[in-house]
């Protein structure tokens, strides 16, 4: 059996939203909605922050906190960290890495990445969605992902990918497949530690995309699809959005 444990990185400063974790989200903050998510299909979630504020936040409504370094450059190397205590404590086979700013994380989404792992050749795991709109093609902010017909990522780009040789690029839906990657992943604990310790890649520099940098050094990332979309939240605006979105849910 292997042991799955969730990782929440979440730090109070951001250029955006300081304090996004401990936003307030109908009543409760939104660390604690993604918490709680994610719990419903793991047994063991954490999160993982330099923060007192978050820790004790966390701690409040019952779930469980872990202090890690304030110098972490990416919430991967704070997953990193925390997967190591965490080891020490309980089996931990693979990590699962939620964004802390994902309220709306789905319990499918996490058992579609658990699924990754049947198979022991699998190294790293993440979800693609299905694009239907030619506009998020386009859109450099929403990176996009080509697959092999093993379902492994072949590259991930800020650019429309792959490119539809003599069509217009509105004509481009229906012709190939498009998908859009989701940023939610799942790494076997030793592929975690290794990541941590790769210098950054010229793909990674050039796109900004951290993954880029494992493909580069040979890691293998097995995809699952999802048809959900994640309400990701950077800014107080977006915060908003996600009122909104809960209120029409409880329509």
């Amino acid at each position: 059996m292997i042991n799955f444990i969730g990782i929440i990185p979440a730090r109070y400063q951001s250029t955006r939203f300081p304090g996004k974790p401990l936003a307030m989200l109908a009543d409760k903050p939104i660390i604690q909605w993604v918490y709680e998510n994610a719990a419903q299909t793991l047994d063991q979630v954490f999160v993982a922050t330099d923060d007192e504020r978050i820790f004790n936040a966390v701690e409040q409504f019952g779930g469980k906190a872990i202090y890690t370094l304030p110098t972490h450059q990416s919430g991967t190397d704070r997953c990193a960290e925390a997967a190591r205590k965490v080891a020490g404590q309980f089996p931990t086979d693979v990590i699962i890495n939620i964004q802390g700013d994902e309220p709306f994380i789905r319990e499918e989404q996490i058992e579609a990445l658990k699924t990754c792992f049947d198979g022991p050749e699998t190294e790293i795991a993440t979800l693609i969605k299905p694009i239907t709109d030619p506009a998020e093609i386009r859109n450099i902010n929403r990176p996009k992902v080509v697959v092999n017909n093993r379902n492994e990522a072949l590259y991930f780009s800020r650019s429309p990918i792959p490119f539809v040789r003599d069509s217009q690029p509105d004509e481009w839906i229906g012709k190939t497949r498009f998908f859009a990657h989701i940023g939610l992943y799942a790494y076997r604990f030793d592929v975690l530690q290794q990541l941590t310790r790769l210098p950054v890649g010229v793909l990674e520099k050039a796109e900004s995309l951290e993954q880029l940098r494992w493909l580069e050094n040979g890691f293998r990332i097995k995809t699952a699809v999802t048809t959900f979309e994640n309400i990701g939240i950077d800014t107080p605006e977006d915060l908003e959005n996600a009122k909104i979105f809960l209120q029409s849910q409880k329509m």
